[in-house]
């Protein structure tokens, strides 16, 4: 009884000792929660009023500005008359991504359903990017270069993971290669892709490929960013499938050439597939990535959706103090958009589980 009564005394002691330590943690924790509630709700001001918004002295939220700038954000320097196509454009393209997402997400990627699905999203892809550049059915035609805010967003993001994936597959093979030949330009290209920062590349798109690619060719400032982000992305992509290839490779390879199975057959039907598994939560830290780079061809002039807010305030001496509260809410757009995608590869990683792992 005395041990019992002991062991009880000093569970109550270790209770006491964390609720001691918790105690100024939750503290600071409301204190935190009622100032970010009172800035951010409410003190705020949620009209396009400059003049209420200067009178709060940044003692609260000036959410006016978003009013005020959201188009130019969601549209960037697209033709104001004709917004009506961008914002067509990010419909149809939702559209696509539902058609997409929805068999990866129940688990029926490769049932026949899931590839009709699949390939039914193609043509809202292609008839959301012809809206944006124009030039038939009466529609003015508009230069890739006034492209901007959530759409361009939104292609760069998908064109470079989904043109990217593929040229990964062909490097990863070249790589593992035992054919000099193959391997040594293969390495050699994805080490020094992998060697400089994408800036680096994205300045050598915007100033050095108009110098290099014939003028009959029309590639456009949003054509040569992509040039460079599917490159960039396919490197980094090329070297997770390497090391998962290397991982499944060896028995599997050996089992689908004693069924009987070709080198093309066994890499479609048994190691790409098990290699994708393995690699799928590298490759979905891999999509998140190359979305938030998106960010980063405001530097060549393109307005994507953080440039574009950007420029914005830039331009508007009345509106840009209230930066802090722009910067929220792309960042908050930009959070809600990576948690989509982390959601999306948790997912797969239920349907389509590593070879070996049990959950």
């Amino acid at each position: 009884m005395n041990g019992q009564a002991r062991v009880a005394k000093a569970k109550s002691h270790r209770d006491v000792r964390a609720w001691l330590w918790q105690a100024p943690l939750l503290v600071l924790l409301l204190w935190l929660g009622w100032h970010v509630l009172d800035w951010g709700l409410l003190k705020a001001v949620f009209r396009p009023d400059v003049e209420a918004c200067r009178a709060l002295e940044h003692h609260g939220a000036c959410w006016g500005v978003v009013t005020e700038k959201w188009r130019w954000w969601l549209f960037g320097r697209y033709p104001a008359e004709a917004h009506w196509r961008p914002a067509l454009t990010l419909l149809l393209w939702a559209g696509a991504l539902a058609l997409l997402i929805a068999p990866a997400w129940h688990g029926r990627l490769g049932t026949p359903g899931g590839r009709r699905s699949v390939a039914a999203s193609l043509p809202l892809w292609l008839l959301g990017l012809a809206l944006l550049g124009g030039g038939w059915a009466g529609l003015a035609p508009v230069e890739s270069r006034l492209w901007g805010g959530l759409p361009l967003t939104v292609l760069l993001t998908v064109v470079s993971l989904g043109l990217s994936m593929p040229l990964a597959v062909v490097l990863a093979w070249a790589r593992l290669s035992r054919r000099p030949w193959l391997s040594w330009p293969a390495a050699a290209l994805i080490e020094v892709v992998r060697g400089a920062p994408l800036v680096m590349w994205l300045f050598m798109a915007a100033f050095l490929l108009p110098a290099v690619l014939p003028a009959s060719w029309g590639v456009g400032p949003v054509g040569r960013v992509l040039m460079v982000t599917v490159v960039f992305s396919a490197a980094y992509a090329a070297e997770t499938l390497r090391g998962s290839l290397r991982v499944v490779a060896g028995e599997q390879a050996e089992a689908a050439h004693v069924l009987g199975a070709g080198w093309w057959a066994s890499q479609r039907l048994v190691i790409l597939p098990q290699a994708f598994r393995t690699a799928l939560p590298s490759l979905a830290n891999h999509s998140i990535g190359v979305l938030k780079d998106t960010s980063l061809v405001m530097i060549v002039s393109l307005q994507e959706l953080t440039g574009a807010m950007s420029v914005s305030l830039n331009g508007d001496p009345e509106w840009r103090p209230f930066f802090l509260e722009a910067y929220l809410v792309i960042a908050l757009v930009y959070a809600l958009m990576c948690l989509g995608v982390s959601a999306l590869g948790r997912r797969l990683e239920q349907h389509y589980p590593a070879l070996g792992y049990r959950q």
